[in-house]
């Protein structure tokens, strides 16, 4: 059975919100990638933006490291 999500060409639901509570808080792709190196993510800004466009996978982990990174609820990240 073939990934629909990979069909679709897109590897993650959380990328879109990642994105939009990102611009919304201000915060740029930089200030966003060194909050998530400080806290100890192996992630550049290039990763950043692949996320935000569903075209890299993103682990549980760290979706935990982006809520806290953008100060909002992990379920935020998920709407």
């Amino acid at each position: 059975m073939k990934n629909t999500n990979i069909l679709l060409n897109c590897f993650n639901i959380t990328g879109k919100n990642i994105k939009k509570i990102r611009e919304e808080s201000k915060i740029t792709q930089e200030d966003l990638c060194a909050r998530m190196q400080t806290m100890g993510y192996q992630i550049n800004r290039s990763d950043i933006s692949k996320l935000e466009n569903g075209k890299r996978f993103i682990s549980d982990f760290e979706v935990k490291g982006f809520a806290t990174a953008l100060k909002v609820n992990i379920l935020d990240l998920f709407n």
